[in-house]
């Protein structure tokens, strides 16, 4: 059983990195260029692919660390003003 599961969960990886990868922007890219985060996830599979995920994108913001201001029109108090 452990000869089917290891092997699909290292193919699973390798798959979700190749598709983040070719999803993210190039602007979201970190460390290396996409076309190289692509060749690093498919000629060194299960390395390749742990790389991508751990350090090659951005994290997205915690809301914490969104900027706070109003979130709509009825939280801005210069459009409440206007009225």
């Amino acid at each position: 059983m452990a000869r089917v599961i290891i092997p699909l969960l290292i193919l699973a990886v390798v798959v979700y990195a190749l598709v983040d990868c070719i999803q993210t922007d190039e602007s979201e890219q970190q460390h290396l260029p996409k076309l190289v985060w692509i060749a690093l996830i498919v000629l060194a599979p299960p390395f390749g692919a742990i790389a991508r995920i751990m350090v090659g994108r951005r994290r997205r913001p915690s809301p914490q660390q969104r900027p706070s201001g109003p979130r709509g029109p009825d939280d801005d108090p210069d459009f409440l003003r206007g009225l």
